[in-house]
């Protein structure tokens, strides 16, 4: 399977997805003009790494998006979610200790996928 390198604009975050290491990581900004466009090969990636490995870390530094993107990550971690039986998987969710909104959002994506293992992590 192949990586998938997505570069960071003024819009889109960067988006690293290693197959060899299993290590998916995202930062920047998301609010692309068409969210859903723009990750779906994002998301079709990670179903197929799904179905070769059973360990993955997420990496994400996202430090802002709109509803549309919090809408598209709220499934990333609901496929993630869905996968949590079978695969080890660990999300770090990545934020700025002066971005209070950045932090909020990690939290309430532990409360909404409380079964997940996402670490609020202050970037140093």
């Amino acid at each position: 399977m192949e990586s998938l390198i997505i570069e960071e604009t003024k819009y889109t975050p960067k988006i690293s997805m290693d197959a060899a290491s299993g290590v998916i990581e995202m930062s920047g900004k998301s609010y692309p003009e068409n969210t859903f466009d723009f990750y779906a090969p994002v998301m079709k990636w990670l179903e197929d790494y799904f179905t070769t490995t059973n360990k993955i870390v997420i990496n994400m530094e996202i430090i802002y998006f709109n509803s549309s993107s919090s809408k598209l990550f709220f499934d990333f971690f609901d496929l993630c979610d869905e996968k949590r039986d079978t695969h080890d998987i660990e999300i770090n969710w990545i934020y700025d200790a002066d971005n209070e909104n950045a932090e909020e959002a990690g939290e309430d994506f532990i409360e909404d996928f409380e079964f997940l293992r996402i670490n609020l992590v202050v970037k140093k």
